[in-house]
């Protein structure tokens, strides 16, 4: 009851100094407006990996503006971000920031999207990266940040099995290592060389056939958007590759998440290698900061036929703001971007804390905090990488089609021939849509 009467009288004292503030605010409206009014910003944003830091860099946003409110929501991870930003706005509830993935969620959510030419973080990202969301002369998204992914092994069972990492420069070589390993798993305390997710078929479908398909588009995202048909000219080289992680994968691999990839069996120490990126740092770290700070590294996705030792890298994903919200919202929403990827406050939250690869100019990249961040950073000024395409298929096909289909195909209920003609069919089915 002692509560409730203080809270009355608190809020009652409020309400008087606002009448009191707003009788003497004509003079000077505009200001008020910028610094008494509260502004909501509610944030949809798919990045799982980074979900705790990203909420904590909220509330000191705050304390430093205290007319804006910052409520973030996570989906990610295990869960289909795409199909719960279309039940949000189902909703009606509208965040005023949320995540697009390039040229096709461009196009499938151009009625919402503002234009953020006048940004300043717009000005400052690097050549290329805004590519994928420029329609019309319009910037309709701002970089996350660079990502880089392919295999990432555990430096310490290397050692052990006998492996020089840096004498696997095909795919051929890669094989024989990964048999060295099963062979000798039992001794080196591993359950198996790898934990390969097909249950998340963004891993499959999304990632691990961006790197096959990347070169038929010439690893320009555009040109994937583009394009009518998928011939999968490296499909060979692809099915390899899938064999290889299924066949030397804990099982079942149909029904391996992402967490029990990560955090169960690679960060524990149970398999050697998994398929992923620098994005997975922060959760080996929870669980193992030694292993995540001098045991692991990274190892290209070859390509058998055309690039045996390059990385995949590129944006992951664009902040977009809702051009529907309220003036004020949309401008809070932009200042909040800019802040966090131009002011000096923000690229140390972006380097250190976040553990990003900076996708914008003035950044200091010898302070790029994680191992794995900075040797796919060596990657990029070496020139060996590998675009992403997979921004540019079309709707749903990499999850819902292909991944689905490579599914069926390590099940066994369909033949790597009918995965092709069956995914090429819906391809081009949804380009003629």
């Amino acid at each position: 009851m002692k509560s409730r009467k203080f809270f009355l009288a608190i809020f009652s004292l409020f309400l008087l100094s606002s009448v009191s503030l707003f009788g003497c605010s004509s003079s000077n409206t505009s200001e008020n407006k910028s610094s008494g009014e509260q502004v909501t910003l509610d944030i949809f944003q798919f990045k799982v990996e980074f979900k705790d830091q990203f909420e904590k860099v909220a509330k000191q946003y705050e304390k430093q503006h205290p007319s804006v409110k910052i409520n973030i929501t996570t989906v990610g991870g295990g869960e289909d971000y795409g199909a719960a930003l279309k039940s949000k706005f189902a909703s009606g509830d509208e965040p005023a920031i949320f995540n697009v993935g390039g040229p096709q969620d461009v196009q499938d959510w151009l009625g919402k999207l503002a234009d953020l030419s006048d940004t300043k973080a717009a000005s400052l990202a690097l050549d290329g990266t805004l590519d994928g969301v420029k329609r019309d002369g319009q910037i309709l998204g701002l970089p996350y940040n660079q990502e880089g992914y392919g295999l990432i092994y555990n430096k310490e069972i290397f050692k052990k099995a006998g492996i020089d990492a840096s004498n696997i420069k095909s795919f051929a070589d890669l094989e024989q290592a990964v048999k060295k390993l099963n062979d000798e798993k039992k001794s080196l305390g591993i359950d198996a060389v790898f934990a390969f997710p097909a249950k998340e078929t963004w891993v499959t479908g999304l990632h691990l056939s961006n790197a096959f398909l990347a070169p038929e588009f010439d690893s320009n995202v555009v040109n994937a958007f583009n394009a009518k048909t998928v011939n999968f000219e490296y499909g060979n080289a692809m099915k390899k590759l899938i064999d290889l992680q299924n066949k030397y994968s804990v099982q079942p691999t149909v029904s391996l998440d992402y967490s029990q990839q990560v955090e169960e069996l690679f960060s524990t120490g149970r398999v050697a290698m998994i398929q992923q990126g620098n994005w997975v740092y922060n959760s080996i770290a929870d669980i193992d900061p030694e292993l995540a700070e001098e045991k692991i590294g990274i190892l290209p996705i070859p390509i058998e036929g055309f690039k045996e030792d390059s990385i995949p890298v590129g944006i992951p994903m664009y902040w977009a703001v809702n051009k529907n919200k309220d003036e004020k919202v949309v401008e809070e929403a932009k200042k909040f971007l800019d802040w966090l990827y131009t002011s000096n406050e923000g690229k140390d939250i972006v380097l250190n804390d976040f553990k990003f690869i900076p996708a914008y100019k003035e950044y200091d990249s010898s302070k790029i905090a994680d191992p794995l961040s900075r040797e796919i950073y060596n990657y990029a000024q070496q020139g060996k990488t590998i675009g992403w395409v997979f921004m540019g298929y079309p709707t749903g096909w990499g999850m819902d089609k292909l991944g689905v289909n490579i599914q069926k195909y390590i099940s066994g209920k369909m033949t790597w021939d009918e995965l092709i003609t069956a995914s090429k069919k819906d391809w081009e089915e949804a380009r003629s849509k």
